[in-house]
C-alpha cells in the first residue's frame, strides 16, 4: 500500500468531500493594466497573455513590471493565490492559471480570476488543469470568436476536497512527476535535434548532384 493510499484510509475512510471553488475561495477580477504599461522596473505584474505563453504552473518573480501611479489603482494576488485567465480564443486555453509564490504583491491585468483560498494552492493549480475540471469548464463557458469564463460561473466548479496532509501528498507525488517530465521532454528535444541535423546533412548531399 503506498503512502497515499494509506493517507486515504486514514482521512477519508468514507472518501472524498466534494466542494464547490465558491465554498473554498473567494473569486475578484484582476485590474485594468495592457502590455504598453510595462516598464523596465516598479511594481510586479502579470499580464493574462502571459499565463498562456510565458509561465507554467507555478512562479515566484515576474517577467514585466507597472509603475507606481498604475500600479496604486490595480488588483493584487497575494502569495498562494491562483491566477486564471478567464478569456481567451479557444475551449483548450481559457482558464489556465498559476499559483503565484512570491513574497510580495503582484498586479494582475483584467480578463484574470483572482483565486484567494484555503487549501493547498499546488493541488488546486494541479486540478485546475485535470480532465476532470476540463469537462466542467466546457460546460460554464461561453462565446464564440472569445471564449470566457465568469467568476461568478467558475463558483460553481465542484471539486474533490480532500483533507490537507492527503493534498500535500497528491502535490508530491506530482511535482516529482512533473520534474521527471521536463527531463524525459528536454532529452526528446535534443534527439529530435540531433535528427534533424542527421536529416540536413543527408538532404544537403543527396542533393548535390
Amino acid at each position: 500500500m503506498t503512502k497515499l493510499e494509506k493517507l486515504i484510509n486514514e482521512f477519508c475512510p468514507d472518501g472524498v468531500e466534494f466542494k464547490t471553488l465558491g465554498e473554498i475561495a473567494e473569486i475578484s477580477r484582476g485590474g485594468n493594466f495592457q502590455k504598453k504599461d510595462f516598464c523596465e522596473t516598479g511594481v510586479p505584474c502579470i499580464h493574462y497573455g502571459q499565463i498562456y505563453t510565458k509561465y507554467k504552473f507555478f512562479a515566484d518573480k515576474t517577467l514585466t513590471f507597472i509603475s507606481e501611479e498604475k500600479a496604486s489603482k490595480q488588483k493584487y494576488a497575494e502569495r498562494d493565490d491562483i491566477i486564471m485567465a478567464v478569456t481567451s480564443e479557444n475551449i483548450e486555453d481559457v482558464c489556465k492559471c498559476l499559483t503565484w509564490q512570491g513574497n510580495e504583491s503582484v498586479a494582475v491585468s483584467g480578463h484574470t480570476a483572482i483565486i484567494h483560498h484555503n487549501q493547498n494552492p499546488k493541488y488546486l493549480t494541479y486540478y485546475f488543469h485535470s480532465s476532470m475540471f476540463f469537462e466542467q469548464k466546457k460546460k460554464i463557458a461561453h462565446g464564440t470568436k472569445v471564449i470566457e469564463v465568469t467568476p461568478k460561473n467558475l463558483s460553481s466548479i465542484q471539486i474533490p476536497i480532500p483533507p490537507l496532509e492527503v493534498q500535500r501528498e497528491i502535490v508530491r507525488i506530482l511535482d516529482e512527476y512533473s520534474e521527471k517530465n521536463e527531463l524525459l521532454i528536454k532529452e526528446l528535444y535534443k534527439e529530435i535535434e540531433l535528427r534533424k541535423k542527421q536529416y540536413e546533412y543527408y538532404r544537403d548531399k543527396i542533393l548535390k548532384f
